[in-house]
């Protein structure tokens, strides 16, 4: 049994929420999992659909070896078992948008078994969430109901699409922890190129099952929300499903296992249709394919071309930078962030190299809503730049205003050519700064008397000096001649 982690206090006393998530993530392939269809996004209605999608009369699904590849290769990615035998079943259900009445899918025998993952929570404090299984299935696809007032349409360019259906262990304790399971998932897909993670088209996406209980109770009963579509729904849904039962059942009711949908707009749930159990869908093997066999010396070829995942970069980055849990996790949590982040860290100080890259240089992007890719200062520009502070030609608030001129365009080219343009040399000749001192001393003798009593508004002197000398002084030699000049330890 997981230990409570974190609790909600209720009318009538405290409450556990516990969470899984099925998380469906389309493959990222050329063609869809039984037929030579194209999968690719944003087709006109209807236009990538073969006869094996539209289930006409006599078609067969052949499997797709790569759509399975790119399952092991998830699989491996998740520390997860590889089934080396596997098979297809048929799960039966109507829906418009399913031409066949039933889903080809995995249920007994996944192609992929129990693994684990690791997530990052807010406090810097790092859990350990299970994997349950890993199945390959097809996907279904879309009624449209918003074209005309008394029709509804049928696009089935989605139909036959390949889908990895990720289901964890109900082991997440809090919407914080749903969301950022949900999140490293994205992250490792990502890295591994087998799903491109765009929510936004639908191609990753999540059932949030949540229930509460007493601690140390047995398990609630859960609801399933369907097709949560974004990190901020995932919590949004957690939270307020977590509240919703407890409220009910603090009133003397019961939860009904049933699926739901959520409303983005007023942020709940609402009732979609009872919850149904496997023995529901009357799962049986499809007779038109035979069981997945996979040979181990492939399984270990496909293992011996993954790249370096986000948990092992991220505590290479302490290791190697010296960098804390948190920014390592910030920067291993995209793979064009990290490369970008090792060209400015190459030959450096890895913690300056992260501080810039994660402070500066993201908080700039995010505010321009700028991808990565697409930064106007590269990683060698921005290694310049530190190159400047680190050997004393400028100082770290002139290093911003640098940053802002190359951020904008204003300037471009190498950082140190700005710099000697501007006339913005840090000043470290001590007699120039001695003489702004002095001159500050004998202007101002009650500060002198305060200071001495008060060390406390050294900073003034500080802040002065700099004023006078256009930011360009050295801030050591600053302080250390300040010191000497006024007497303070």
């Amino acid at each position: 049994m997981i230990e409570p982690r974190k609790l909600l206090k209720g009318e009538t006393g405290d409450w556990e929420v516990v969470v899984g998530l099925e998380v469906h993530a389309q493959v990222s392939s050329k063609s869809k999992l039984f037929s030579g269809a194209s999968a690719e996004y944003g087709a006109g209605p209807n236009e990538h659909v073969s006869l094996v999608d539209a289930a006409m009369p006599g078609m067969l699904p052949v499997i797709n070896r790569y759509c399975v590849e790119q399952a092991v290769r998830t699989g491996l990615g998740l520390n997860a078992q590889i089934n080396l035998w596997s098979r297809f079943d048929r799960k039966n259900y109507f829906y418009p948008d399913l031409p066949q009445g039933y889903q080809i899918s995995q249920y007994k025998d996944p192609i992929v078994g129990e693994g684990a993952i690791e997530i990052e929570l807010d406090g810097g404090e790092s859990i350990t969430i299970g994997i349950e299984r890993l199945h390959l299935e097809q996907d279904a696809g879309k009624s449209i109901h918003d074209l005309a007032p008394k029709e509804s349409y049928v696009d089935l360019n989605r139909s036959g699409v390949a889908l990895m259906e990720i289901v964890s262990k109900p082991e997440m304790r809090s919407a914080e922890e749903g969301a950022a399971y949900f999140s490293k998932l994205r992250t490792i897909v990502r890295y591994l190129g087998t799903c491109d993670g765009n929510m936004d088209q639908g191609s990753m996406r999540a059932d949030v099952n949540v229930s509460v209980r007493r601690p140390g109770e047995e398990l609630g009963t859960r609801t399933e929300t369907k097709n949560v579509n974004s990190l901020r729904y995932v919590r949004q849904v957690i939270d307020y499903e977590a509240r919703r039962q407890i409220e009910v059942l603090e009133a003397g009711g019961k939860i009904d296992q049933e699926t739901l949908l959520f409303n983005a707009e007023t942020g709940e749930t609402r009732t979609m249709r009872s919850k149904e159990d496997a023995h529901d869908y009357r799962y049986f093997p499809d007779p038109d394919l035979l069981p997945l066999k996979l040979d181990p010396i492939w399984v270990e070829e496909i293992r011996a071309s993954l790249p370096e995942l986000p948990d092992a970069k991220k505590h290479r980055f302490m290791e190697e930078y010296g960098l804390s849990l948190y920014d390592a996790a910030v920067l291993a949590a995209d793979k064009r962030k990290a490369a970008f982040f090792e060209n400015v860290a190459k030959g450096r100080d890895g913690k300056l190299a992260s501080n810039w890259v994660t402070g500066e240089l993201f908080g700039a992007l995010n505010k321009e809503n700028i991808e990565i890719g697409d930064s106007p200062i590269s990683a060698n520009q921005l290694g310049q730049l530190i190159d400047l502070i680190k050997d004393q030609t400028i100082s770290g608030k002139i290093a911003k205003d640098v940053f802002a001129l190359m951020f904008n365009s204003e300037e471009a080219g190498n950082p140190a050519d700005i710099v000697e343009k501007r006339g913005l040399k840090q000043v470290t000749d001590t007699g120039a700064i001695e003489k702004i001192i002095d001159e500050i001393i004998a202007a101002n003798p009650k500060q002198v008397e305060q200071v001495r009593e008060k060390p406390k508004t050294f900073g003034w002197f500080v802040g002065q000096t700099m004023k006078l000398s256009g930011g360009k002084a050295n801030p050591q030699a600053v302080n250390e001649i300040l010191k000497k000049k006024l007497g303070i330890d």
